[in-house]
This record gives C-alpha cells, sequence and structure tokens, in this order.
C-alpha cells in the first residue's frame, strides 16, 4: 500500500493507524501547492479531490477521506481492535465519532486556515470551535479514550486535529482532559514514529 501525506495535514491520522497496525506500507509526501508527489508524480491523477489522505492498494484502488481509509484499515487486521467488529453498537458509536470529529473539529478549524477570513467571522468560527472542544473535553473526564478505554482509530483523529490548535494560539491547557489526552496518544510509539517520519515533533 501506499498512503499519500502532507504534514500538518489530515494524513496523519491513517499514518498512525498503518504504524499501529503494523502493516506494509510506503509513505509518499505530497506537495500541497503544486500538487505534484515528491517522485514527481501528478496526484490529481491519484486523487483528483486535489487532498490527502489518498491510500493507494496494491491492485491499484484508492480510498480518500480519512475516516473510510481508518476503518478500512482497521478491518485489514480486526484482532488489533482498532475499530469494533462491523454491525455492532459500538462499530456505530466509532462512526459517531469520526464523524463528529471530521465535522465540528476538523470542519471547525477549516475557515481558521483562511488567512483572508474577516476578523469578526474568525472569532466566531473560533467560538463555535471551542464549543466543540468544550463537549469533546466532557467527554475524555471520565475516560482516557473516545471509545472508553481502549485506543481507537478515532482518537488517532482527534489527536490528528487538536495539534491544529497551536496554530491559532488556542491554548488546549484550558482544557485539562484534552491537555492530558493529547500527552497520553503523544507517547505511543506508533505516534511517535509517524511523526518522526513525516518530520515533525510532538509539539507542532
Amino acid at each position: 500500500m501506499k498512503l499519500y501525506y502532507a504534514p500538518h495535514t489530515c494524513s496523519l491520522s491513517p499514518h498512525i493507524v498503518l504504524r499501529e497496525l503494523g502493516l506494509p506500507f510506503t509513505l509518499v509526501r505530497v506537495d500541497n501547492q503544486t500538487k505534484r508527489t515528491a517522485d514527481n508524480g501528478d496526484f490529481l491523477a491519484i486523487n483528483p479531490k486535489g487532498y490527502v489522505a489518498a491510500l493507494e492498494r496494491d491492485d491499484g484502488q484508492v480510498l480518500t477521506e480519512g475516516p473510510a481509509i481508518v476503518q478500512y484499515l482497521a478491518d485489514q487486521k480486526p484482532e488489533a481492535g482498532l475499530a469494533p467488529p462491523n454491525g455492532s453498537w459500538a462499530r456505530s458509536r466509532l462512526q459517531e465519532w469520526l464523524n463528529f470529529i471530521s465535522t465540528e473539529i476538523h470542519g471547525g478549524f477549516g475557515p481558521l486556515f483562511n488567512r483572508e477570513l474577516p476578523a469578526a467571522a474568525r472569532l466566531w468560527w473560533q467560538a463555535r470551535l471551542e464549543k466543540r472542544l468544550d463537549y469533546t473535553a466532557r467527554q475524555l473526564d471520565a475516560r482516557r479514550y473516545l471509545l472508553d478505554e481502549r485506543f481507537s482509530v478515532a482518537d488517532a483523529y482527534l489527536y490528528t486535529v487538536l495539534r491544529w490548535a497551536v496554530f491559532f494560539d488556542i491554548d488546549l491547557a484550558r482544557w485539562p482532559a484534552l491537555a492530558a489526552y493529547m500527552t497520553r496518544i503523544g507517547e505511543r510509539p506508533s505516534v511517535q514514529a509517524a511523526l518522526a517520519a513525516e518530520g515533525t515533533t510532538s509539539g507542532t
């Protein structure tokens, strides 16, 4: 398999999952501006949407969208327990979290990356995002991971997008449960290995 990625993007989530599972894969870096891969390929030929992550199987089929990719990967090695069995109530809970992270947190950060966003709109979007962080912190007050006591693909995704808070001076220390969670996830060997491979650190 090949994982097309760019540093500081949501592709870190499936990267972490691949390392958690110990599956063989090749990393292919993508330049988000030029849409060229590190080997000078045309990324738009891989994913016409133009953004990472994209997972290319050995048979050439490509899967995009992080929540879909991480579930596909988890199902390749179900004994690892990174996703509950398909059709179970717990799997629906996992999908609930993945959708919330995708639309409300990942999507909540999205407008803040727009440098031309008017100040008033920026304040509105950040306040909305912080309400979602309030909710997430309350859920993590009484549990170590999103699905109680077991690390899942949802945790890889949440950790990935919460790392963006530093870009907007959003101090996660305001939410002790989130700060402790980020430290806990950041200490996992898979996370450390993924960050090192991408040339980033646990702090950025």
